[in-house]
C-alpha cells in the first residue's frame, strides 16, 4: 500500500530531549517513565518498554524521535503524551531512533 505525501505529513514526528528517566514498575510490561523536552511545545511525558536495551540515569540528555500528534494514552498511573520511535533489534526489543547529531528539540520530521 502506498501513501501520498500529505499522509506523512499528517503524521507529527519531532525531536525531543530527554530530561528525566525513571523505572515504571507499576507498568504490564518492563517500562521507563520518560520527560521530553520538546522545545517550543513544552515538556511531553511518555511510557516506553525500552527496558532491555536502556537504564533510565544513561537516557536523560538523549535526543529521540517521538510522535507528538496521538492523542494521550493513560498506562497505569502515567498519562503518555507522546509515542517515542524505536525499531526492533534481532530479538524484537526497541532501539530509540535518534539524530546523530545535536538538533533543536522540537524540530520536524521531514
Amino acid at each position: 500500500m502506498t501513501i501520498s505525501f500529505d499522509d506523512f505529513m499528517k503524521v507529527d514526528i519531532r525531536v525531543a530531549t530527554i530530561t528525566r528517566a525513571e523505572p515504571f514498575p507499576e507498568a504490564r510490561k518492563p517500562a521507563i517513565k520518560l520527560w521530553l523536552d520538546l522545545g517550543d511545545l513544552g515538556e511531553r511525558k511518555s511510557s516506553a518498554q525500552i527496558t532491555r536495551h536502556y537504564e533510565p540515569d544513561a537516557l536523560v540528555g538523549k535526543q529521540v524521535l517521538c510522535v507528538v500528534n496521538f492523542p494521550p494514552r493513560q498506562i497505569g498511573p502515567v498519562r503518555s503524551e507522546v509515542l517515542v520511535l524505536g525499531v526492533p533489534d534481532p530479538e524484537g526489543e526497541v532501539v530509540l531512533i535518534r539524530p546523530d547529531l545535536d538538533v533543536p528539540n522540537g524540530g520536524r520530521l521531514y
